[in-house]
């Protein structure tokens, strides 16, 4: 289907507080559109889009869409919506922010990030060393990058740097230049039919990539060395831990400042190379990963390697990517984004390499029901390398399903299966009484979630 993007015309984003819709209605507003939309409360992306003259209606009603020609929808929002509705009934063409993206940046090259966990660090890191290099790239990512304090930016060059969500299949929509598809796990199966459903989604989406460009493909991912098997062109390269990768790492060295580690490059016709020393401000190998690729499509579009390796030490960050937000008693409290049971594995592998001899200390809020239902027993496993949990209550984003099991019960699991001390809170209120009584010694903390975690481990230094 063709979207005839007239500028006369209104555009409607029906959820456009999300971090991926928000930022796709700058960039289209930056590029001349007469943007709105709407969202259930208010939060930092919408007071953003309200900065850059955005009109933004708090709520969902049918009259919000009144006089608007075309709507974007997130994959957030249910058919029940009130103005997804009076949309269907007045015949209004809608589609899936995938969809607006893939048609926005038809006319540039493009480096498209997809893949279940790291798209928005990696995402980030590409944008570091465009930057460094003084290409000015058009940015829509699913974070805020600390450079831009902005999650999209409309460049000046033809160049664009994109994380795809893969929520609701319609990543397969753009047509990439350059992919890197950092792994695949089970995740929104709510949308995907089964995994290998999924999978061929990410298949389509690589297959799409044209000769003139190039997919990178973390070699290291289980699923990824079985899409590899099913791809109909060998047009892409290897990077990760895996000595038969293309970009193979070795040498990995780390502290709580950086991570050093170097790079064999095993190119087709070509002599072996390497970079040396490659540092990042940043801890775990899954971050390694995420800056092997940025540095591998850096190098294949012609980036030089002094100016690779100055954009990736020099990573100002994501936020809500293992920052650091207060101390308190001596103890430093960090905020991430992991909600998904592989992403707080990651993050604990890379705290415990570096802060061996500290109590390791997470406040969980799970996020959506239909998540907890689905990854339950792999949630019980995540917190091994931790030694106390905090359960928060299940922040459902709206969802209005039956959870099936005793979320005591669960709570149980993940003592068995975890080996942790657990303690059940239920508010912000009761999480920092319980910190101001009970914290104290040589501990790490982090707030791990997707939800309103973010905002209670912000307002906890008021609240203790």
């Amino acid at each position: 289907m063709t979207i005839k993007l007239a500028k006369t015309e209104k555009i409607h984003f029906i959820g456009i507080g999300g971090i991926g819709m928000s930022g796709l209605a700058l960039i289209m507003k930056r590029k001349g559109f007469n943007v709105q939309g709407s969202d259930i409360s208010n939060n930092k992306n919408i007071e953003r889009l309200k900065k850059n003259r955005i009109k933004v209606f708090i709520g969902h009603n049918e009259e919000n869409i009144k006089n608007s020609s075309i709507i974007v929808i997130s994959s957030a929002i249910k058919v029940n919506n009130p103005e997804l509705k009076a949309a269907k009934r007045n015949n209004l063409p809608f589609y899936k922010r995938g969809e607006m993206l893939a048609h926005i940046v038809s006319l540039n090259k493009n480096i498209v990030v997809v893949g279940s966990h790291g798209k928005t660090t990696t995402t980030s890191l590409i944008t570091s060393i465009f930057q460094n290099s003084k290409i000015d790239p058009t940015i829509i990512n699913g974070g805020v990058i600390n450079s831009l304090q902005n999650s999209a930016k409309l460049g000046k060059s033809d160049w664009s740097i994109l994380e795809a969500d893969e929520s609701d299949g319609s990543f397969v929509s753009i047509s990439p230049t350059y992919s890197i598809i950092t792994n695949i796990d089970r995740e929104h199966m709510d949308y995907y039919e089964s995994l290998e459903d999924l999978k061929n989604h990410f298949i389509n989406f690589v297959n799409k990539v044209p000769s003139i460009g190039k997919s990178f493909i973390c070699l290291d991912d289980k699923m990824n060395k079985q899409l590899l098997k099913k791809l109909n062109n060998k047009n892409y390269f290897t990077y990760g831990f895996d000595k038969k990768s293309n970009f193979n790492v070795f040498n990995l060295k780390t502290n709580k400042n950086f991570t050093e580690f170097s790079l064999n490059i095993k190119l087709p016709n070509k002599k072996i190379t390497q970079i040396k020393k490659i540092k990042i401000p940043l801890l775990g190998r899954h971050n390694v990963l995420n800056s092997v690729a940025a540095a591998a499509v850096a190098l294949t579009v012609g980036i030089p390697v002094e100016k690779i390796k100055s954009g990736l030490k020099n990573f100002a960050g994501v936020q809500r990517r293992f920052n650091k937000i207060f101390t308190y008693n001596g103890i430093d409290f960090f905020d991430d984004y992991a909600h998904h049971p592989t992403e707080i594995q990651e993050v604990l592998n890379g705290v415990k390499e570096v802060y061996e001899d500290y109590k390791k200390v997470c406040i969980f809020q799970p996020h959506r029901i239909s998540r907890l239902k689905d990854l339950r027993k792999e949630f019980s496993y995540a917190f091994k390398d931790a030694d106390e949990v905090i359960l928060c209550p299940i922040f459902t984003a709206g969802e209005k399903i039956n959870l099936g099991f005793q979320y005591l019960n669960f709570a149980k699991e993940i003592i068995k299966n975890s080996k942790v001390q657990l303690f059940m809170v239920e508010n912000q209120f009761q999480l920092a009484k319980f910190i101001k009584q009970n914290f104290y010694g040589k501990k790490i903390v982090i707030g791990m979630g997707a939800g309103s975690i973010s905002s209670w481990m912000r307002e906890l230094p008021k609240l203790i």
